[in-house]
């Protein structure tokens, strides 16, 4: 009965490391689609701005972007240095984020050895509780071994109880033991 409780927890045991590896490498995969993705968007937003108030620029009439350059020029430069600390802003964050993912991988290291201890630990408990268990069963096994073979030899015997006492049907020819030769084999029964 404790066998099966014990092959049954093993199994849930391994269960629940297979789906918790599961989830953690979900997580993490996730988390670095997420990390790329802001890469690739603190990387291409100063372009793509650049690149739009680049073509605007260029379809406006060299007139009107000679009178506009001079009140432009501050707003824009404005416009560009607010560009700028997004960006910088944007990279942080990025770095940010980069940190906490390693933090997250090193905790996640972390709980798997943990949990890898705590399983191995189980088992060798385990184990050690079992090889206990053997060796005192071996140990019973043996002492009521001879108790066992005393039984077998009154079982094959000829005995009986006579008024309250133990009676044996003697073999008279059989060979004599002990001290005074006072034993003799009994015989077996019909």
């Amino acid at each position: 009965m404790q066998q099966d409780e014990l092959m049954g927890l093993v199994s849930k045991t391994a269960a629940l490391m297979e789906q918790f590896e599961r989830r953690c490498e979900e997580i993490e995969q996730h988390q670095r689609a997420v990390y790329q993705q802001l890469q690739q968007l603190a990387q291409q937003v100063p372009g793509v701005v650049r690149q739009s108030a680049d073509e605007s620029l260029r379809n406006l009439p060299g007139a009107v972007m000679g009178k506009l350059e001079s009140g432009l020029s501050q707003p824009v430069g404005a416009y560009e240095r607010r560009l700028q600390d997004a960006g910088g802003l944007l990279q942080e964050g990025s770095q940010s984020l980069a940190a906490q993912l390693k933090r997250m991988e090193w905790l996640h290291k972390q709980l798997i050895w943990k949990v890898v201890g705590a399983a191995l630990g189980s088992v060798l408990l385990l184990l050690a509780g079992g090889g206990w268990l053997l060796w005192q069963y071996r140990a019973d096994i043996n002492e009521n071994r001879v108790a066992a073979d005393l039984l077998r030899a009154y079982n094959q015997a000829d005995v009986t109880l006579c008024d309250g006492q133990l009676c044996a049907n003697v073999d008279p020819k059989g060979k004599t033991y002990g001290d005074k030769k006072q034993y003799r084999p009994v015989q077996a029964r019909p």
